[in-house]
């Protein structure tokens, strides 16, 4: 079994790491660069920044937050927010990225997908699928949460794959930001539809809530912010407890 990922995210805006809930309620967490550098230094396995604002305002992620966090990180970094051509994604990637993560640009042009993959290779290509209960089935929801769409997300993250995304970054907004765990239903449906692997995201609160994720939720990756970026929880201590649960994990280099 490959090893499961733990990975911290950094939802930037005007230059601040912020944090909320259900994607709303905005408060301050810091400089991303400082949050990269600790994180890089307590043993998180990748780093994902999203520009929340980037798509509303019509703009890619700001670069220099981009080069910044780069240059604190020694793991892999994945980058999102405003990218809506090939031409932004080099921008990113020139900038320090490893990874592009797509949203709203992918539901507009699903095409993109496979335009990056061809490029830089599906490993280099996340598809972001914001989504929430609604109707009794999971309602895709496009530019940060503000605009319902007519995909369901199963459906949707099908087809990223087949267009060539190497990975689908699952986010609930219903328990974004609240604590509460994540929506095992929702990422475990993703998980038996998609071939690639599946990031859960959002609800993520304690260290068992991970434990959940990971076996009845079969998720590949799990994503928080809030518990990381406050310190309510060690990186070690989530990685030294899904170790004892058996669940393979990568070795923290401290503790």
């Amino acid at each position: 079994m490959l090893s499961k990922r733990i990975i911290a995210c950094l939802d930037v805006r005007d230059g601040r790491v912020v944090k909320g809930v259900s994607f709303e309620g905005l408060r301050d967490a810091g400089d991303p660069a400082a949050l990269a550098r600790r994180y890089n230094i307590e043993g998180i396995d990748e780093v994902v920044i999203l520009d929340v604002t980037a798509t509303i305002e019509a703009r890619q992620a700001r670069l220099h937050t981009v080069r910044a966090v780069a240059a604190e990180l020694f793991i892999p970094l994945c980058v999102g927010g405003g990218i809506r051509t090939d031409e932004d994604a080099a921008a990113i990637i020139e900038a320090g990225a490893d990874k592009v993560s797509l949203n709203s640009a992918a539901l507009a042009t699903p095409s993109l997908i496979t335009t990056l993959a061809s490029r830089y290779g599906s490993q280099a290509v996340v598809v972001a699928i914001d989504a929430r209960r609604q109707d009794g089935r999971f309602a895709v929801y496009a530019r940060s949460g503000q605009a319902r769409t007519q995909r369901d997300a199963v459906e949707w993250a099908r087809e990223a794959e087949s267009r060539g995304a190497g990975e689908i970054l699952l986010t609930s907004i219903d328990r974004d930001g609240t604590g509460q765990g994540f929506d095992l239903e929702m990422t475990a449906c993703m998980s038996e539809a998609c071939g690639i692997p599946i990031i859960a995201s959002g609800g993520a609160g304690t260290l068992e809530h991970f434990v959940d994720v990971f076996t009845t939720g079969r998720a590949d990756a799990a994503l928080a912010a809030s518990m990381f970026h406050f310190q309510s929880h060690r990186v070690a201590d989530l990685k030294a407890l899904l170790a004892a649960r058996d669940i393979p994990v990568r070795r923290t280099r401290t503790c």
